[in-house]
């Protein structure tokens, strides 16, 4: 019995879909818009990243080109820390 229940576990944990997992990643870009009513940056690339509530948006602003360090949550883009590229 314990056999056929670790192999459906096992079936079932490999057959369910991968698109839950976070998935981190970077980008370096030109911020295009900043939304700090929203916690939202904009960059050139179209792409909008969430920010924490506890995030800091002191120098960011359009025109500066920046690094941004992300994970993908539930198809968004949140922002897990920033760097300026002077």
């Amino acid at each position: 019995m314990r056999f056929v229940v670790a192999t459906l576990l096992a079936t079932a944990s490999f057959l369910s879909p991968m698109s839950g997992f976070a998935e981190s990643a970077d980008v370096e870009a030109t911020i295009k818009k900043v939304d700090t009513a929203n916690l939202v940056l904009t960059l050139d690339d179209g792409k909008t990243y969430q920010a924490p509530e506890e995030f800091n948006f002191d120098g960011l602003e359009a025109g500066v080109k920046v690094i941004v360090f992300y994970t993908e949550v539930d198809g968004k883009r949140v922002i897990n820390d920033l760097d300026i590229v002077k």
